[in-house]
């Protein structure tokens, strides 16, 4: 295929050891997808109904999404999976300020929320940490900087630790499955009644960025796609093994949670292990000592879901800053390690200055804590965000690189390709509107949503805090594209036949 040429890439002269198998994949995907710390949350969240829109969304999102991250992921496999794509259907400057968007969720979901459930649990249900406190403080670093060391030790071992935390996740969600099912034979079935999972306007609107936030993922794997052994055949069936898995760890859980226990009991705040808790009952005087595993495994295991993020999200940014779309300096992989080690330590140190902010407002006043989580969850939502420039690529591309061989391809021609695409960018539209919006779709249907008893500000302090973050972050992109493009490097935007080469495996 003839292309013009482009000064472009410094991840050309850098080489990969090719350590991801089918198996592999499919356990990165499910310690990425597979969100336990949402898993209450989204229960509680939606009540009865959260059961009902997770299952449309696991139909009408998940299913056509995975089609299209299966063409993409096994045609496109450039390390950088999302940043490739976006890339070659966009160019630079969409693909850095995407790219950002996609890597920032990251560092900050884990130094401003997965710390703070991992340390609630070990507080709860092993051993008093004080919010504030020294230990706490050590016990948060520890966490961050654990997480951060599988990223960065080689691909070829941290992908064994953030399997067995894939494995041990599924493992405590049966064990809890199987027993819920003892305790509605033993106490009965105290929750919610049939008619309550009709359903309704306004529960929909409360659940559809979250479950939408916990369900993806796919693409997460092909941050590493150089990597793969065989992404184009392994990308495909690993989308589908690691997506029925998870819509099923999702769906079965949370009707157990709302068909079984007390609806007083569902309670997101508290999560998944107050629901544990509830149902252990059952084995009498064991409950304790199984509590006491389970909580050390769920730390183990929120550790390793946020180490599988940062494994494929860190390299996605490593992939623009080498391609000259974010600071060079940190597009650098190690030799020694195939990691791209400077891109690991500025998550690491992105989470740990939230972290160390998030617990000192946290222990202030409740306006200060209150105004902090609006900015925690709109940064968390740049996920969302992102996917409303990764998604169309598949349409791009298609028409871009027609001759270029796709293993997979979505089923139903033009039109299979285009219903999918437009259906799950719809969900993505509607879900980050939800995130950055909150109340307007409410009101505009006449939906009552009390917005100030919901985030505790008002919502003019949300819209600005919500704005202001989401500018920052687009502006960070666009100063290290321009600070690369100044230094007289990229001033190309097209794709070389050589990169494209690499880039689709040929």
């Amino acid at each position: 295929m003839s292309a013009p040429d482009l000064e472009t890439s410094d991840i050309r002269t850098q080489h990969f050891r090719k350590t991801l198998g089918r198996i592999d994949i499919i356990l990165l995907s499910i310690s990425a997808i597979i969100a336990i710390d949402t898993i209450a949350a989204i229960a509680a969240g939606g009540g009865a109904e959260a059961f009902t829109w997770t299952l449309v969304i696991g139909v009408f999102f998940l299913f056509p999404y995975a089609l299209v991250v299966a063409e993409l992921g096994s045609t496109f496999h450039g390390e950088g999976g999302p940043f490739v794509w976006v890339r070659l259907a966009y160019g630079k400057l969409a693909s850095a300020i995407s790219t950002m968007f996609y890597w920032i969720t990251n560092p900050l979901w884990m130094g401003g929320s997965l710390v703070f459930v991992a340390a609630l649990t070990w507080d709860t249900y092993i051993s008093p940490l004080p919010s504030g406190s020294a230990g706490d403080y050590v016990f948060k670093m520890v966490f961050i900087w654990v997480a951060i060391a599988t990223a960065i030790i080689g691909l070829q071992y941290g992908k064994h630790i953030v399997a067995a935390g894939g494995i041990v996740k599924v493992a405590l969600l049966v064990i809890f499955v199987v027993t819920v099912g003892i305790y509605a034979v033993k106490y009965g079935v105290h929750g919610y009644a049939v008619g309550d999972f009709s359903p309704t306007v306004g529960g929909f609107l409360a659940v559809v960025p979250v479950i939408l936030f916990a369900v993806v993922g796919f693409e997460a794997p092909n941050g590493a796609a150089e990597e793969m052994r065989d992404p184009q055949k392994d990308v495909p069936k690993a989308v589908a093994s690691s997506g029925l898995i998870s819509i099923l760890c999702y769906l079965i859980p949370i009707f157990a949670i709302l068909a079984v226990l007390p609806a007083s009991k569902v309670q997101g705040a508290s999560g998944l292990l107050d629901s544990f808790k509830e149902v252990f009952k059952v084995y009498g005087p064991a409950a304790g000592p199984l509590m006491w595993i389970a909580a050390v495994l769920f730390i183990f295991v929120v550790l390793t879901q946020a180490s599988a993020w940062m494994i494929a999200s860190d390299r996605v940014q490593a992939a623009a800053a080498a391609d000259g779309a974010f600071f060079r300096y940190f597009g650098k992989f190690s030799p020694r390690l195939g990691t791209p080690v400077r891109m690991n330590l500025l998550s690491g140190i992105v989470a740990t200055v939230f972290c160390i902010a998030a617990t000192m407002l946290f222990s202030g006043s409740t306006a200060t804590a209150n105004i902090f989580n609006v900015v925690l969850i709109i940064a968390i939502s740049t996920l969302l965000l992102s996917y409303l420039v990764i998604f169309p690529t598949v349409i791009k591309l298609r028409r871009a690189y027609p001759d270029v061989k796709r293993p997979f391809r979505i089923p139903g021609g033009t039109a299979g390709l285009w219903i999918c695409t437009v259906v799950i960018y719809a969900w993505v539209v509607l879900g980050s509107w939800v995130a950055v919006f909150p109340g307007t779709l409410e009101k505009l249907l006449g939906v009552k949503y009390d917005f100030h008893e919901i985030w505790g500000v008002d919502q003019v302090t949300f819209e600005v805090f919500t704005i202001a973050t989401l500018l920052v972050i687009a502006a960070l992109a666009v100063v290290g594209y321009l600070w690369e493009r100044r230094r007289g490097r990229d001033a190309g935007t097209e794709i070389s036949d050589e990169e494209l080469a690499v880039m689709v495996g040929d």
